[in-house]
């Protein structure tokens, strides 16, 4: 996925949906009220611009930096940026978040601020997320704090195992040290950098941070990411690389993801400890 990753259990993070080039109709209707500028692209996502930017729209492949506050209809939060003081940071455009979000954010320059207002089949349809019921429609209160170039792809090759110890956990993951490090060693609610490489156990690769050229930060051990991504990473060092296979119920289960990752599967991610903030 392109999933940014699929790890993530964050709300705007768990997609690998495709929805649209995200550019504005010519028919879109633009409407201005007071400061406030409104637009709704054909796709009936609606845009709200409280306060307008540089006027520099992001590109494919850019690294778009936004905090955000998410809301159902009620005006119950589901998740927000602000709360845990840091914004997220996405590509935009290759299918890191939900399309609402990739095309929404495609419309705003760097120090934007608006309102999204997306319709179901352009976040979670008829799946259901935590604090999220089945075909919501979900608002976004953003703000573009940031755009840059893009990083560039590393290459990567899975890595071997043969000849190295396996080791298996009371959960059921099992892990193998191929490099250890010599770095601190990770601890929950410490937030964690971590390249990845992540396998089907036939060797259909789903996501890959390295493609992207960045590793992935998360808080360890709240639940922000897969069971068995908070349990593996807790276990090494900044430095070490391992090759981590998580059994379903430790992933996905019987749900599967994004399409990509079918119901039952057991995941296989090389991953790299990079920095522990």
């Amino acid at each position: 996925m392109k999933l940014y990753t699929l790890i993530f259990g964050a709300a705007i993070a768990l997609s690998a949906c495709s929805g649209g080039n995200g550019e504005a109709s010519s028919e879109m209707n633009d409407e201005q009220s007071g400061d406030t500028t409104s637009m709704m692209l054909e796709s009936g996502l609606q845009i709200e611009v409280y306060e307008e930017g540089d006027g520099v729209l992001p590109q494919m492949g850019q690294k778009v930096t936004v905090h955000y506050k998410g809301m159902l209809e009620n005006g119950q939060v589901f998740d927000e940026s602000y709360g845990r003081g840091e914004p997220i940071s996405f590509q935009i455009g290759i299918g890191q978040v939900i399309p609402g979000w990739e095309q929404g954010i495609g419309q705003l320059s760097k120090g934007s601020k608006a309102k999204l207002t997306i319709p179901a089949n352009l976040a979670y349809g008829a799946q259901e997320r935590p604090g999220i019921p089945a075909n919501s429609i979900l608002i976004f209160e953003v703000d573009v704090i940031d755009i840059q170039d893009g990083p560039q792809p590393i290459a990567h090759e899975p890595w071997s195992s043969d000849g190295l110890e396996l080791n298996t956990t009371n959960s059921g993951l099992e892990y193998y040290i191929i490099e250890e490090g010599n770095g601190p060693k990770t601890e929950a609610g410490r937030t964690v950098s971590v390249h990845y490489h992540g396998m089907l156990e036939d060797g259909t690769k789903f996501d890959s941070s390295y493609e992207r050229g960045e590793p992935i930060e998360f808080p360890l051990g709240v639940g922000q990411v897969i069971p068995g991504w908070d349990e593996g990473i807790s276990l090494l060092n900044v430095g070490t690389k391992a090759k981590l296979i998580i059994p379903s119920h430790l992933a996905y289960g019987e749900r599967g993801a994004g399409g990509v990752i079918p119901p039952n599967a057991t995941l296989i991610f090389d991953v790299e400890v990079v920095a522990v903030k």
